[in-house]
């Protein structure tokens, strides 16, 4: 199976630090974060990495190599300076052949405790080309952006007005499944492009699978965020 980490973001929240150090580097515990979620995909019978790099992400390739230390073949996709958007990355990873036919995404400053094998599952049950996983919310973590009702996302809209965001009591939880076919024939290549937009029109469209998660999920994008995973990795004792 294959994983593709978005992980070519500017990571400006954390500034100054991520001036310096890309986020998935960012060290937790004693060991770069990045540590982390691979030797996690590891243990989920993930065989093949896919980085998106761009913004320091020379420091990424040295660090983590080709990834067979941690039982992974790494490669990368990288962007440069020029950055696309999540949905351009994804793109851009298609265009120089890296990706399978089915993979999952997340982004690189993310550590969901999931098992992966059910939400595969899932994703071929749903006869769809995406599978977005979400977890319920109630506007705890940040402001809910999904209405889910299994097996469906019905809506999914991060910039939805009040009245919409009423209706919604789940947000993404930042693992997804994507076809290969659904970036080659919805984003352009070479084209800036944003993963949720994506997502808000096959949600419209009755064409997003949802799966629900019900362990929170941790995040390095913030200094709340860090010293939570950091409690949480000490405690499960990664």
């Amino acid at each position: 199976m294959q994983c593709v980490i978005l992980a070519g973001g500017l990571g400006t929240r954390l500034w100054p630090m991520t001036q310096a150090l890309p986020k998935s580097l960012i060290p937790i515990n004693g060991r770069p974060f990045a540590d982390y979620q691979l030797t996690w995909l590891s243990r989920q019978n993930i065989t093949n990495v896919i980085y998106c790099i761009g913004y320091l992400g020379g420091q990424i390739r040295s660090a983590i190599g080709d990834g067979s230390r941690f039982g992974v073949n790494v490669q990368y996709a990288d962007e440069g300076d020029d950055l696309k958007g999540t949905g351009g990355a994804l793109r851009g990873a298609l265009d120089a052949g890296l990706l399978a036919d089915i993979f999952f995404v997340l982004y690189g400053d993310s550590f969901l405790p999931v098992q992966f094998a059910p939400l595969l599952a899932a994703f071929h049950a749903s006869g769809c080309q995406g599978l977005m996983t979400v977890i319920r919310n109630e506007n705890r973590w940040d402001a809910s952006n999904a209405v889910f009702a299994a097996p469906f996302v019905t809506l999914y809209d991060k910039k939805s007005d009040d009245a919409t965001r009423t209706r919604m009591n789940y947000i993404d939880y930042g693992l997804s499944i994507l076809a290969r076919d659904l970036i080659a024939k919805q984003i352009q290549a070479g084209a800036k492009a944003d993963l949720a937009d994506l997502f808000n029109k096959m949600s419209i469209a009755g064409e997003l699978a949802g799966f629900e998660i019900t362990d929170r999920f941790y995040e390095v994008g913030s200094q709340s965020g860090i010293a939570e995973f950091s409690r949480f990795a000490e405690r499960a004792g990664l």
